[in-house]
């Protein structure tokens, strides 16, 4: 079992399989000191290794999701330090994508540099129509290359040059047209529509669900054939698991099906 009560930065609370995983530091807009990004990292860590959990919701508190990384501590650094922000923020983001449980951003404020990048990272996002969306690294002497890689594989190479080389926002309504998040709500109804989402995903086999997402990343960046050969290799040996001799009887059968993960 987690134990929600370890962290200083975030809360963490598990309801009936989903996780709810908080920025909580909004006095600083939810920025991504090394601090915090260590427990985000020990919190996927924790998750991961808890079967209980079958999709995560993080979002942040306050009026920002994410103000990207902390610029208190970026001033007069070494480049070993700098080295060491930068390389766990990338141990962050590959953490989110390498766990089996889908993780879905509750954006309901401003995403700017890392904080963008940790929106593209989630598997899924849904956002408030006051969200906000940037990588505004060029206008302060700072390009943000890392977040790069994320929202390009999200948005493509065009709109993403367009936001790294602009530092533009993009409303909530722009961000769902480019596929940056999957769907816009009114701010009210934010938390109940990420809540229904995950709900829905819960409902799965979360062994199917997290052979499926692991495949997914997998397959992304080879090519057809490449891709082709590794998933219809997964999808023989899924077809061979408990949860999907059950799914297929049970439709079959016309009734719900009795899930053994």
């Amino acid at each position: 079992m987690i134990d929600t009560a370890m962290y200083r930065y975030l809360s963490l609370t598990v309801d009936d399989g989903v996780a709810a995983l908080t920025l909580a530091r909004a006095e600083k807009r939810n920025a991504l000191s090394l601090a915090v990004m260590r427990e985000l990292i020990g919190a996927f860590g924790a998750i991961e290794s808890d079967r209980g959990v079958r999709v995560v919701v993080l979002r942040g508190l306050g009026p920002a999701f994410s103000a990207g990384h902390d610029l208190r501590e970026m001033l007069a650094r070494s480049v070993r330090e700098y080295r060491e922000i930068f390389a766990t923020c990338v141990t962050l983001m590959e953490s989110i994508q390498r766990i089996p449980q889908p993780v879905i951003a509750e954006v309901g404020g401003v995403a700017t540099a890392a904080g963008c990048q940790l929106v593209a990272a989630c598997d899924l996002a849904v956002a408030s129509t006051a969200a906000t969306f940037a990588v505004p690294g060029v206008k302060i002497g700072l390009f943000c290359s890392t977040p790069m890689v994320a929202l390009t594989r999200a948005i493509g190479r065009k709109r993403a040059l367009e936001m790294l080389l602009t530092g533009e926002s993009i409303d909530a309504a722009t961000a769902a047209e480019w596929g940056l998040v999957n769907r816009v709500v009114a701010p009210h109804e934010l938390a109940a529509a990420t809540n229904a989402l995950a709900r829905r995903i819960a409902g799965a086999s979360s062994f199917v669900v997290g052979l499926g997402k692991a495949a997914f990343y997998t397959q992304i960046d080879l090519d057809q054939a490449q891709a082709y050969a590794y998933a219809k290799e997964v999808m023989s040996m899924n077809a061979l698991a408990d949860d999907a001799q059950e799914g297929m009887a049970a439709f079959l059968e016309r009734r719900a099906p009795d899930w053994k993960s």
